[in-house]
């Protein structure tokens, strides 16, 4: 157990699946993680106390995991700027894209980076394990990896092992934002929710992004490959 690796909830598999590396990393990739991602990295002994890490108190606390390519935090860190903002991802090539975006190549050590945004390099299950109870106003999972196949349904987010975690770090009415093109991951999501009275359906569409969601690649492949996404806020009861 390392200091980034609090214990999860008893039957919550403590393992990463998932890629962690694509391609191998240009140089200017290499300097983002190695110099850009230290100045916004949330340490585990921050997440204690989150809102500290942003020198915002009374900020709401919102935080999205596995963020991808960066297109959809990014527009919610500029579009709230008095919004404290957590983005986890763990895979480097994705860290790297959203990095890119922030700093001028040559800047990586100097350039200015938004002050609302703190990136969380790893498991994200550990962080929420992490975070003090009612920290978070809203938590968003915009298409995560969909483990399509049956034996692999445990490595889901969207679990019910979990449920009880993501209820204890939100606020009282707080928000857990899902959305997934994948028909598998769709009916799992309807399924696992209408089993649990930890959480209330409060809007779910199916036909347009609803406002105030920004868009993502992963939208935009699905579209282009005949999938419709669907957008859920589930709220805590």
């Amino acid at each position: 157990m390392t200091a980034d690796r609090p214990p999860l909830a008893e039957g919550v598999p403590d393992r990463l699946y998932g890629r962690r590396r694509g391609h191998p990393l240009r140089p200017r990739q290499q300097r983002l993680l190695d110099v850009t991602l230290p100045r916004l990295r949330l340490s585990a002994e921050q997440a204690r106390d989150p809102l500290a890490a942003f020198a915002m108190p009374g900020a709401k606390l919102w935080l999205e995991i596995g963020f991808g390519g960066g297109e959809h935090a990014l527009e919610q860190v500029a579009a709230h700027p008095g919004v404290a903002y957590i983005a986890s991802e763990v895979f480097e090539n994705g860290l790297c894209s959203l990095l890119t975006r922030l700093v001028a190549e040559g800047e990586e050590g100097t350039g200015a980076l938004p002050a609302n945004l703190r990136l969380w390099p790893t498991d994200a299950r550990h962080l929420v394990q992490a975070l003090p109870e009612g920290c978070l106003d809203r938590l968003m999972l915009m298409f995560p990896d969909p483990w399509p196949k049956s034996r692999h349904a445990k490595r889901r987010f969207v679990h019910p092992e979990l449920l009880a975690l993501v209820h204890r770090v939100l606020r009282p009415g707080g928000e857990w934002r899902i959305a997934s093109d994948d028909p598998t991951y769709q009916a799992w999501v309807e399924d696992v929710f209408a089993n649990t009275t930890l959480f209330t359906r409060a809007e779910r569409h199916a036909a347009e992004r609803p406002a105030g969601w920004p868009g993502t690649r992963y939208e935009a492949k699905a579209r282009r490959e005949g999938r419709q996404p669907i957008w859920w806020i589930f709220r805590k009861t």
